[in-house]
């Protein structure tokens, strides 16, 4: 019997009574997945589901998941580190004027935040 396109894919099937279902449970190896990670898996299910589909049933969803999440979260900090240093907030500004530094990397968080959304998330 021709495998199907699930199976060239490494994808298997339990047989359930009469019917062949097919193994959807992620391996326990599984990367566990962050918060961007979520926020991309959530974004494919609602925008791009044809995509989301064949990654979850090709088995490939976690490792991708868990790519994007990484870069985002490199991104996100790379970018922080970028961004208060030109701003001037540091250390010394912290012991000085809390009120400011807290004020200044709030502003830096929000924007970097929609930069890595905007640019790995949302895209």
């Amino acid at each position: 019997m021709e495998k199907t396109i699930f199976e060239r894919m490494g994808g298997t099937y339990s047989k359930v009574g009469d019917y062949n279902l097919p193994n959807l449970i992620p391996p326990q190896e599984a990367k566990l997945i962050g918060l961007w990670g979520q926020r991309h898996a959530k974004y494919l299910e609602q925008c791009h589901k044809v995509l989301y589909m064949n990654l979850l049933t090709g088995g490939k969803l976690n490792d991708y998941l868990a790519d994007i999440d990484k870069r985002a979260d490199k991104m996100f900090s790379r970018l922080v580190t970028e961004y208060s240093d030109r701003q001037g907030v540091t250390e010394q500004l912290k012991t000085e004027n809390q009120f400011l530094w807290f004020q200044k990397m709030n502003n830096i968080l929000a924007c970097v935040r929609e930069i890595v959304e905007n640019e790995i998330i949302y895209s």
